[in-house]
């Protein structure tokens, strides 16, 4: 039995809407695929994003972080050398008094006499040299003299030696010189120096750690003491 065009048309048109229907779906189907990987790789960008900007911000934190303590320690270390540089100025400035001290004791000549006698004998001994230039200051020249000559023969009875000792009449200590003596070889290669300046050197060396503690009080960090 032959198809008349009305029946043709109809299995036509049923095979269109089929076709159709099929790639509604394929196309349904493809899109649903493509949200999906589409879904996926967003989330995998965000997850990535998110784990680069929570490290960025990590390692911003510990750098902060680090400066903050760099910053501490900066100020720590400037606060302390302040307090240090306060301290030496306090421990110079009575350094400097007592200098003016001493500058007064000379004004004592009895007193000043039998320091200079002290000084000069401490010195020979200390030399020990055939030939010995004591040199002071021009205005004690006189002291000076008569000390060489009290001391003389004490200082040959302690050494059993005869030295020859004389009193530079050429060259001075400087002026500003608190006073006491330098004692120098017969070729002034050797000197020992017993000015008061000195002498005080010396005893603000021996004494620093006393002076410290008691200007400052113990360090409590110090564990061992001498």
């Amino acid at each position: 039995m032959a198809l008349t065009d009305i029946d043709v048309q109809k299995q036509i048109k049923h095979m269109t809407a089929f076709i159709e229907q099929e790639a509604n779906e394929k196309a349904e189907e493809i899109d649903a695929k493509a949200e999906e990987e589409f879904n996926i790789e967003k989330g995998r960008l965000v997850q990535t994003q998110r784990l680069k900007i929570m490290d960025y911000y990590e390692k911003k934190e510990k750098q902060i972080e680090q400066q903050k303590k760099i910053q501490l320690s900066t100020m720590r270390n400037q606060a302390r050398l302040t307090v240090l540089r306060a301290r030496d100025n306090l421990v110079l400035e009575l350094l400097r008094d007592a200098k003016e001290r001493l500058s007064r004791v000379v004004l004592d000549v009895d007193t000043y006499q039998e320091l200079l006698d002290k000084l000069v004998l401490q010195a020979l001994l200390r030399l020990l040299e055939p030939v010995m230039i004591v040199r002071c200051r021009s205005q004690d020249l006189h002291l000076v003299e008569a000390a060489v000559q009290r001391v003389t023969p004490q200082y040959m009875v302690l050494c059993q030696k005869h030295s020859d000792i004389q009193v530079d009449q050429d060259a001075y200590l400087v002026p500003s010189a608190a006073g006491g003596v330098e004692v120098y070889s017969g070729d002034q290669k050797i000197k020992v120096s017993n000015t008061l300046e000195s002498r005080l050197s010396i005893a603000a060396l021996e004494k620093m750690p006393e002076i410290r503690r008691t200007l400052f009080g113990s360090n409590a960090n110090r564990k061992f003491f001498i």
